[in-house]
């Protein structure tokens, strides 16, 4: 039997040992580990590639350099927005789940607010590194996409928006023959941007109408009123295609926002479910769901 003040003594003895071990604990472990860190980011960006890619392939990429983008209806892009949603939440939530799940257990006295709020930075470092890689990627694919698309012999009087109403520009201009003074590649540059102009809410002055049917009718060799009637068309569809590449930027822009977000709470939620697994401990009544 032990007296009571050997006792007190062990208890003594029994708290101090505690309080040296997880001071140790949380001196030999830091507070972020960036490998785990790392691995999640690098899953959650090589899935998501893969969706994004698998998405593109069923029809689910609206913005391409090919004409068939004129057919996507808003239902196709809202579709596509929606696509995009689900793969934010689970490459990242995956992405979130392995920098959890790796991360190192800290001590079984640590309390469990602040482990799962460690765990849950470790998800956001990791959405917040695969978002940024993945932009990168896209941006370098796109950007190749469009040097690939305009050529190395594009002419430097070329409009920026040229691409977008090209097909407008080549009934604007079409001929049996063209004239042997004719140089099509400013002229189609000088009505890309008139077109371009004529797509605001001002419209097309009755200046530019006038010049841009001189223009059709000299490089072409048409009559007044059929190269009339040509402006008119090029300007309906014009306007057509750029409210319609407008909308979809709209959409997908507005959806792409709002998956990041949701990519990053589901990073969080991912950690949080892996670090629970990590230390064997069942998720609380409310997360059941």
């Amino acid at each position: 039997m032990l007296t009571p003040g050997e006792a007190a003594r062990r208890v003594e003895a029994a708290r101090l040992t505690d309080e040296i071990a997880v001071e140790s604990v949380e001196i030999g472990t830091s507070f972020l580990q960036w490998g785990p860190i790392i691995a999640g980011a690098l899953v959650a960006a090589a899935l998501s590639l893969v969706l994004i890619t698998f998405g593109s392939a069923i029809g689910f990429g609206v913005l391409s350099s090919s004409p068939s983008w004129r057919d996507a209806s808003p239902a196709l892009t809202v579709a596509s927005g929606i696509y995009l949603l689900l793969t934010a939440l689970v490459s990242f939530g995956l992405g979130g789940y392995v920098a959890g799940r790796l991360r190192e257990r800290w001590h079984p006295t640590a309390h469990s607010n602040v482990v799962e709020f460690r765990d849950g930075v470790h998800g956001v470092l990791s959405w917040a590194i695969a978002a940024v890689v993945s932009g990168l990627v896209i941006a370098a694919s796109v950007a190749g996409i469009a040097a690939k698309a305009v050529g190395p012999a594009a002419s430097p009087t070329a409009a920026t928006g040229e691409p977008l109403i090209a097909y407008e520009l080549d009934r604007l201009f079409r001929a049996e023959r063209h004239p042997p003074q004719a140089d099509l590649s400013y002229s189609r540059a000088e009505a890309a941007r008139i077109l371009l102009a004529a797509t605001g809410r001002q419209g097309i002055t009755p200046e530019d109408r006038s010049y841009l049917v001189r223009l059709v009718a000299a490089d072409t060799g048409a009559a007044p009123p059929d190269a009339e009637r040509r402006v008119d068309t090029a300007i309906t569809a014009a306007t057509t295609a750029v409210h319609k590449a407008r909308r979809s930027a709209i959409i997908l822009g507005f959806c792409t926002a709002a998956s990041l977000l949701a990519g990053a709470a589901a990073a969080w939620y991912g950690a949080c479910a892996g670090g629970r697994h990590r230390d064997e401990v069942a998720p609380p009544l409310n997360w059941r769901w």
